[in-house]
Protein backbone atom coordinates (compact mmCIF):
# COMPACT_ATOMS: atom_id res chain seq x y z
CA UNK A 1 0.00 0.00 0.00
CA UNK A 2 1.23 3.48 -0.86
CA UNK A 3 0.53 6.47 1.38
CA UNK A 4 -0.18 10.15 0.82
CA UNK A 5 -0.92 13.22 2.89
CA UNK A 6 -4.46 14.40 3.58
CA UNK A 7 -4.56 18.02 2.45
CA UNK A 8 -1.60 20.32 3.00
CA UNK A 9 -0.93 19.54 6.64
CA UNK A 10 -3.09 16.57 7.55
CA UNK A 11 -2.04 13.04 8.53
CA UNK A 12 -0.56 10.47 6.18
CA UNK A 13 -3.24 8.11 4.87
CA UNK A 14 -3.35 5.08 2.59
CA UNK A 15 -3.56 6.02 -1.10
CA UNK A 16 -6.71 3.87 -1.31
CA UNK A 17 -9.31 4.20 1.41
CA UNK A 18 -12.28 2.08 2.40
CA UNK A 19 -15.68 3.39 1.40
CA UNK A 20 -18.52 1.96 3.47
CA UNK A 21 -21.79 2.52 1.63
CA UNK A 22 -21.91 -1.15 0.64
CA UNK A 23 -21.82 -2.08 4.34
CA UNK A 24 -25.17 -0.34 4.77
CA UNK A 25 -26.95 -2.88 2.55
CA UNK A 26 -27.29 -0.42 -0.33
CA UNK A 27 -26.13 -3.05 -2.84
CA UNK A 28 -27.61 -6.09 -1.14
CA UNK A 29 -27.88 -7.69 2.31
CA UNK A 30 -24.79 -7.64 4.53
CA UNK A 31 -24.15 -9.84 7.53
CA UNK A 32 -22.93 -7.58 10.39
CA UNK A 33 -20.25 -10.07 11.34
CA UNK A 34 -18.95 -10.21 7.78
CA UNK A 35 -18.95 -6.41 7.61
CA UNK A 36 -16.98 -6.23 10.86
CA UNK A 37 -14.44 -8.73 9.54
CA UNK A 38 -14.10 -6.87 6.24
CA UNK A 39 -13.11 -3.65 8.01
CA UNK A 40 -10.52 -5.58 10.01
CA UNK A 41 -9.15 -7.18 6.86
CA UNK A 42 -8.82 -3.78 5.22
CA UNK A 43 -6.85 -2.46 8.18
CA UNK A 44 -4.62 -5.54 8.13
CA UNK A 45 -3.90 -4.85 4.44
CA UNK A 46 -2.66 -1.35 5.22
CA UNK A 47 -5.78 0.75 4.76
CA UNK A 48 -5.61 3.66 7.18
CA UNK A 49 -8.46 5.83 5.81
CA UNK A 50 -12.10 4.84 6.38
CA UNK A 51 -14.81 6.98 4.78
CA UNK A 52 -18.45 6.92 5.86
CA UNK A 53 -21.55 9.08 6.47
CA UNK A 54 -24.08 9.55 9.23
CA UNK A 55 -26.90 8.62 6.85
CA UNK A 56 -25.60 5.15 6.00
CA UNK A 57 -28.16 2.77 7.47
CA UNK A 58 -29.32 5.52 9.85
CA UNK A 59 -25.97 5.66 11.60
CA UNK A 60 -25.49 1.92 11.98
CA UNK A 61 -22.40 1.93 9.75
CA UNK A 62 -20.76 4.55 11.98
CA UNK A 63 -21.45 2.28 14.98
CA UNK A 64 -19.97 -0.68 13.12
CA UNK A 65 -16.81 1.26 12.29
CA UNK A 66 -16.51 2.43 15.87
CA UNK A 67 -16.53 -1.16 17.12
CA UNK A 68 -14.22 -2.42 14.38
CA UNK A 69 -11.47 0.16 14.96
CA UNK A 70 -11.81 0.59 18.73
CA UNK A 71 -8.61 -1.30 19.53
CA UNK A 72 -6.70 0.27 16.62
CA UNK A 73 -7.82 3.88 16.82
CA UNK A 74 -4.34 5.39 16.44
CA UNK A 75 -3.85 3.55 13.13
CA UNK A 76 -6.96 4.95 11.48
CA UNK A 77 -8.09 8.25 10.01
CA UNK A 78 -11.90 8.29 10.15
CA UNK A 79 -13.92 10.52 7.83
CA UNK A 80 -17.66 11.03 8.07
CA UNK A 81 -20.11 13.59 6.79
CA UNK A 82 -23.22 15.33 7.98
CA UNK A 83 -25.20 18.55 7.93
CA UNK A 84 -22.48 20.52 9.72
CA UNK A 85 -24.46 21.28 12.86
CA UNK A 86 -22.95 20.69 16.27
CA UNK A 87 -25.75 18.23 17.02
CA UNK A 88 -24.97 16.14 13.92
CA UNK A 89 -21.28 16.06 14.78
CA UNK A 90 -21.94 15.11 18.40
CA UNK A 91 -24.20 12.27 17.25
CA UNK A 92 -21.47 10.94 14.92
CA UNK A 93 -18.88 11.17 17.71
CA UNK A 94 -21.12 9.09 19.96
CA UNK A 95 -21.84 6.45 17.31
CA UNK A 96 -18.17 6.17 16.34
CA UNK A 97 -17.11 6.06 19.98
CA UNK A 98 -14.31 8.58 19.49
CA UNK A 99 -13.30 11.84 21.14
CA UNK A 100 -12.56 13.57 17.83
CA UNK A 101 -13.40 12.94 14.17
CA UNK A 102 -10.30 13.11 11.98
CA UNK A 103 -12.10 14.49 8.92
CA UNK A 104 -15.66 15.80 9.01
CA UNK A 105 -17.20 16.74 5.66
CA UNK A 106 -19.84 19.40 5.46
CA UNK A 107 -22.71 18.25 3.29
CA UNK A 108 -24.10 21.51 1.82
CA UNK A 109 -27.73 22.20 2.69
CA UNK A 110 -30.02 23.91 0.20
CA UNK A 111 -31.66 26.07 2.85
CA UNK A 112 -28.49 27.30 4.59
CA UNK A 113 -25.50 29.35 3.42
CA UNK A 114 -22.38 27.23 3.29
CA UNK A 115 -20.53 29.82 5.35
CA UNK A 116 -22.91 29.11 8.23
CA UNK A 117 -22.12 25.40 8.27
CA UNK A 118 -18.39 26.02 7.94
CA UNK A 119 -18.44 28.46 10.83
CA UNK A 120 -20.01 25.80 13.03
CA UNK A 121 -17.36 23.28 11.98
CA UNK A 122 -14.61 25.81 12.63
CA UNK A 123 -15.94 26.16 16.16
CA UNK A 124 -15.90 22.36 16.53
CA UNK A 125 -12.27 22.31 15.40
CA UNK A 126 -11.44 24.84 18.11
CA UNK A 127 -13.31 22.68 20.62
CA UNK A 128 -11.25 19.63 19.63
CA UNK A 129 -14.23 17.68 18.28
CA UNK A 130 -12.97 17.72 14.67
CA UNK A 131 -9.37 17.66 13.44
CA UNK A 132 -9.86 18.55 9.76
CA UNK A 133 -12.78 19.87 7.72
CA UNK A 134 -13.88 18.59 4.33
CA UNK A 135 -16.61 19.35 1.82
CA UNK A 136 -18.90 16.71 0.34
CA UNK A 137 -20.21 17.23 -3.21
CA UNK A 138 -19.47 20.94 -3.29
CA UNK A 139 -19.33 23.05 -6.42
CA UNK A 140 -16.42 25.33 -7.29
CA UNK A 141 -18.28 28.31 -5.82
CA UNK A 142 -19.13 26.43 -2.64
CA UNK A 143 -15.55 25.24 -2.26
CA UNK A 144 -14.24 28.79 -2.48
CA UNK A 145 -16.84 30.08 -0.04
CA UNK A 146 -16.13 27.26 2.41
CA UNK A 147 -12.35 27.59 2.18
CA UNK A 148 -12.61 31.33 2.91
CA UNK A 149 -14.18 30.51 6.30
CA UNK A 150 -11.92 27.60 7.28
CA UNK A 151 -9.26 25.62 5.38
CA UNK A 152 -10.78 22.66 3.53
CA UNK A 153 -8.57 19.57 3.75
CA UNK A 154 -10.50 17.31 1.36
CA UNK A 155 -13.27 17.41 -1.20
CA UNK A 156 -15.37 14.26 -1.53
CA UNK A 157 -16.92 13.97 -4.97
CA UNK A 158 -17.91 11.29 -7.42
CA UNK A 159 -14.89 10.80 -9.63
CA UNK A 160 -14.30 7.91 -12.00
CA UNK A 161 -13.87 7.01 -15.65
CA UNK A 162 -17.64 6.70 -15.96
CA UNK A 163 -20.52 9.15 -16.00
CA UNK A 164 -20.46 12.28 -13.90
CA UNK A 165 -17.07 13.56 -12.88
CA UNK A 166 -15.80 16.45 -10.83
CA UNK A 167 -15.72 19.68 -12.86
CA UNK A 168 -12.29 20.27 -14.46
CA UNK A 169 -12.14 23.77 -12.93
CA UNK A 170 -12.94 22.29 -9.53
CA UNK A 171 -10.16 19.71 -9.85
CA UNK A 172 -7.72 22.43 -10.87
CA UNK A 173 -8.73 24.53 -7.87
CA UNK A 174 -8.23 21.78 -5.31
CA UNK A 175 -4.81 20.98 -6.73
CA UNK A 176 -3.80 24.63 -6.47
CA UNK A 177 -5.10 24.90 -2.90
CA UNK A 178 -3.45 21.65 -1.77
CA UNK A 179 -6.80 19.96 -1.07
CA UNK A 180 -7.17 16.18 -1.33
CA UNK A 181 -9.83 14.71 -3.61
CA UNK A 182 -11.65 11.76 -2.05
CA UNK A 183 -12.89 9.94 -5.14
CA UNK A 184 -16.23 8.33 -4.34
CA UNK A 185 -17.65 5.53 -6.52
CA UNK A 186 -14.31 5.01 -8.26
CA UNK A 187 -15.56 1.88 -10.03
CA UNK A 188 -18.95 3.36 -10.91
CA UNK A 189 -20.99 1.41 -8.35
CA UNK A 190 -19.53 -1.78 -9.80
CA UNK A 191 -20.16 -1.01 -13.46
CA UNK A 192 -16.48 -0.44 -14.27
CA UNK A 193 -15.60 -3.89 -12.95
CA UNK A 194 -17.63 -5.41 -15.80
CA UNK A 195 -19.69 -7.49 -13.39
CA UNK A 196 -22.95 -5.50 -13.81
CA UNK A 197 -24.06 -5.60 -17.43
CA UNK A 198 -27.83 -5.72 -16.91
CA UNK A 199 -30.26 -4.25 -14.39
CA UNK A 200 -31.65 -7.78 -14.01
CA UNK A 201 -28.52 -8.65 -12.02
CA UNK A 202 -29.52 -6.24 -9.22
CA UNK A 203 -31.50 -7.45 -6.22
CA UNK A 204 -34.89 -5.79 -5.58
CA UNK A 205 -33.65 -3.47 -2.81
CA UNK A 206 -30.44 -2.40 -4.54
CA UNK A 207 -29.98 1.40 -4.57
CA UNK A 208 -28.72 1.23 -8.14
CA UNK A 209 -32.31 0.76 -9.31
CA UNK A 210 -32.74 4.46 -8.48
CA UNK A 211 -29.66 5.48 -10.45
CA UNK A 212 -30.54 6.48 -14.06
CA UNK A 213 -27.22 5.06 -15.25
CA UNK A 214 -28.40 1.56 -14.34
CA UNK A 215 -31.62 1.73 -16.30
CA UNK A 216 -31.65 -0.83 -19.16
CA UNK A 217 -31.30 1.63 -22.05
CA UNK A 218 -28.46 3.51 -20.35
CA UNK A 219 -26.56 0.35 -19.48
CA UNK A 220 -26.83 -0.93 -23.05
CA UNK A 221 -25.48 2.38 -24.35
CA UNK A 222 -22.50 2.29 -21.98
CA UNK A 223 -21.42 -1.29 -22.70
CA UNK A 224 -19.47 -0.28 -25.81
CA UNK A 225 -17.15 2.13 -23.97
CA UNK A 226 -16.86 -0.39 -21.13
CA UNK A 227 -15.52 -2.97 -23.58
CA UNK A 228 -12.85 -0.46 -24.63
CA UNK A 229 -11.79 -0.14 -20.99
CA UNK A 230 -11.75 -3.93 -20.68
CA UNK A 231 -9.58 -4.21 -23.80
CA UNK A 232 -7.02 -1.81 -22.32
CA UNK A 233 -7.12 -3.72 -19.03
CA UNK A 234 -6.59 -7.04 -20.81
CA UNK A 235 -3.54 -5.70 -22.64
CA UNK A 236 -2.10 -4.64 -19.30
CA UNK A 237 -3.04 -7.95 -17.68
CA UNK A 238 -5.36 -6.20 -15.23
CA UNK A 239 -9.00 -6.43 -14.24
CA UNK A 240 -11.12 -3.50 -15.41
CA UNK A 241 -11.96 -2.41 -11.86
CA UNK A 242 -8.32 -2.42 -10.84
CA UNK A 243 -7.50 -0.36 -13.92
CA UNK A 244 -10.24 2.16 -13.09
CA UNK A 245 -8.80 2.71 -9.61
CA UNK A 246 -5.27 2.84 -11.03
CA UNK A 247 -6.42 5.55 -13.44
CA UNK A 248 -7.56 7.67 -10.51
CA UNK A 249 -4.27 7.16 -8.71
CA UNK A 250 -2.47 8.33 -11.86
CA UNK A 251 -4.20 11.72 -11.58
CA UNK A 252 -1.94 12.71 -8.69
CA UNK A 253 -1.08 11.86 -5.10
CA UNK A 254 -3.86 14.15 -3.89
CA UNK A 255 -6.54 11.83 -5.36
CA UNK A 256 -7.63 9.11 -2.92
CA UNK A 257 -10.14 6.55 -4.26
CA UNK A 258 -12.47 5.06 -1.64
CA UNK A 259 -14.04 1.98 -3.27
CA UNK A 260 -16.86 0.41 -1.27
CA UNK A 261 -17.45 -3.32 -1.12
CA UNK A 262 -19.03 -5.96 1.09
CA UNK A 263 -16.92 -8.79 -0.33
CA UNK A 264 -13.41 -9.65 0.89
CA UNK A 265 -12.32 -10.93 -2.53
CA UNK A 266 -13.34 -7.66 -4.15
CA UNK A 267 -11.60 -5.79 -1.33
CA UNK A 268 -8.33 -7.52 -2.20
CA UNK A 269 -8.80 -6.69 -5.88
CA UNK A 270 -9.46 -3.02 -5.09
CA UNK A 271 -6.43 -2.69 -2.85
CA UNK A 272 -4.17 -4.34 -5.43
CA UNK A 273 -4.71 -1.26 -7.60
CA UNK A 274 -2.20 0.59 -5.42
CA UNK A 275 0.49 -1.26 -7.41
CA UNK A 276 -0.79 -0.06 -10.81
CA UNK A 277 1.33 2.48 -12.69
CA UNK A 278 -0.01 3.86 -15.97
CA UNK A 279 1.97 5.50 -18.73
CA UNK A 280 0.69 9.04 -19.50
CA UNK A 281 -0.59 8.08 -22.95
CA UNK A 282 -2.67 5.21 -21.55
CA UNK A 283 -3.96 7.42 -18.73
CA UNK A 284 -5.03 10.08 -21.23
CA UNK A 285 -6.61 7.55 -23.60
CA UNK A 286 -8.70 6.08 -20.80
CA UNK A 287 -9.94 9.51 -19.83
CA UNK A 288 -11.49 9.97 -23.27
CA UNK A 289 -13.39 6.69 -23.54
CA UNK A 290 -16.53 7.78 -21.67
CA UNK A 291 -17.77 11.21 -22.78
CA UNK A 292 -18.16 13.55 -19.76
CA UNK A 293 -21.77 13.89 -18.71
CA UNK A 294 -22.90 11.02 -20.93
CA UNK A 295 -24.90 9.55 -18.05
CA UNK A 296 -26.69 11.28 -15.19
CA UNK A 297 -27.86 10.44 -11.72
CA UNK A 298 -30.60 11.61 -9.38
CA UNK A 299 -29.91 14.04 -6.55
CA UNK A 300 -31.05 11.44 -4.03
CA UNK A 301 -27.96 9.41 -4.85
CA UNK A 302 -25.42 12.10 -4.11
CA UNK A 303 -22.89 11.67 -1.30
Amino acid sequence: MRYTRLGRDGPMISSIGLGTLALSGAYGPVDPGDAFDLIGRALDAGVSFVDTADQYDDGQVERLIGRAVASRREEIVIATRGSGTAQACEASLKRLGVDAIDLYYLRPQQDAPIEEGMSQLADLVKAGKIRHVGLSNGSLRQLREAHAVHPVAALAVEYSLWGLRAEPDLLAEVRQLGISVVAARPVGRGFLTGRIRSADQLTPGDWRHRDPRFQPASLRRELGPLREVEDVAARLDLGAGRLAIGWLLSQGEHVVPVPSTRDQVHLEMNLAASEVTLAPDIRDKLGLIFPPGAAGQSDSLLL
